[in-house]
């Protein structure tokens, strides 16, 4: 009722006023109206928390992302201790900067949490809940990029020489050939695998799926795993001890991680092995955007910052073009 009758005004003066004159009404408007809007029909703060994470959930976010969404909002919100619609720019400043200093946390983190505000503040915006978002003017959060480690072949060799056992083995070598997510992995089931075309579909982020690809070694290693397993799980990898449980990705985790402090090995973890992928196929020429779409990005900028150039190859690179 409070915003149709604001509207019903601007549109009658439309023919008699300016933009800037408008927009000077509408502020007017609902200054005064204010009051009006709250006795009559106001949304509850919690409920406008929980419809913003009802419409993620319907765009595909997974549990996680709506539990971080969630968490995040409600930390910002209870921390200022304001109505949404009176939430300033300012406010929001003033919290980031002081949720850094407390907590002592990185430039990455404080902009994952500006980047949820500015979602959440645009939906408002987009739903007619609030006039502007506070945060259209809290730009992005200026970070270093560092420079993360791929596995060399020879870590990748001596990796798949020295595990214990043939699931292990073909464990390696499906998230060195394929690049999937360790979350991809783990909820592959042995139907998935289409071992004539050497290829399975996966379900990523956002509930999509994709096709991945295996390359022979995968094959012959992951059909010998097959062959020795006498359990009736439908997963692609158990554990090792019965009953033979889908392997979660803690598991995956741990058993890469202890595979690695015992060969000396640095930083030995499962998304290495799909950065590793996308520095290698972008240094042997593969075309980013084929890239993007094997490991499942939905920007090409996340494709870039995954791969890493071999700097050998940008010197030859420099020899034939330029000097």
């Amino acid at each position: 009722m409070y915003q149709q009758i604001i509207m019903q005004i601007e549109q009658s003066m439309l023919p008699f006023l300016n933009n800037e004159q408008l927009e000077t009404l509408h502020n007017t408007l609902e200054y005064h109206l204010h009051d009006l809007a709250e006795d009559s029909n106001a949304v509850n703060q919690d409920d406008l928390v929980a419809v913003f994470l009802a419409a993620k959930r319907v765009e595909g976010c997974s549990s996680k992302t709506i539990q971080y969404y969630d968490s995040t909002i409600r930390n910002v919100l209870t921390k200022i201790n304001k109505d949404i619609k009176q939430v300033t720019t300012d406010d929001l400043r003033i919290y980031l900067d002081t949720y850094q200093n407390e907590h002592k946390i990185s430039k990455v983190t404080i902009d994952n949490i500006r980047r949820i505000l500015s979602t959440f503040f645009a939906w408002l915006e987009d739903e007619s809940y609030i006039i502007k978002s506070p945060v259209r003017r809290i730009h992005k959060v200026k970070t270093c990029k560092t420079v993360k480690e791929t596995y060399s072949d020879e870590a990748l060799e001596i990796m798949r020489d020295n595990v214990e056992n043939i699931r292990d083995l073909a464990l390696i070598d499906i998230l060195t050939s394929t690049g999937m997510r360790v979350g991809e992995l783990v909820n592959l089931d042995r139907d998935d695998i289409d071992f004539e075309n050497r290829e399975c579909v996966v379900l990523g982020k956002g509930n999509k799926q994709r096709k991945v690809y295996f390359d022979a070694r995968t094959k012959i290693h992951l059909q010998k795993y097959l062959s020795e397993r006498n359990d009736n799980n439908p997963a692609l990898f158990v554990t090792l001890q019965s009953p033979h449980n889908r392997l979660l990705i803690s598991g995956v985790e741990i058993r890469l991680r202890n595979l690695g402090r015992k060969l000396n090995l640095n930083k030995v973890h499962p998304h290495k092995f799909r950065r590793t992928l996308a520095t290698m196929a972008i240094d042997k020429g593969m075309p980013i955007e084929q890239v993007q779409q094997l490991l499942g990005h939905q920007s090409v900028d996340t494709t870039l910052q995954y791969a890493m150039v071999n700097q050998n190859n940008v010197k030859l690179s420099h020899r034939r073009y330029i000097g």
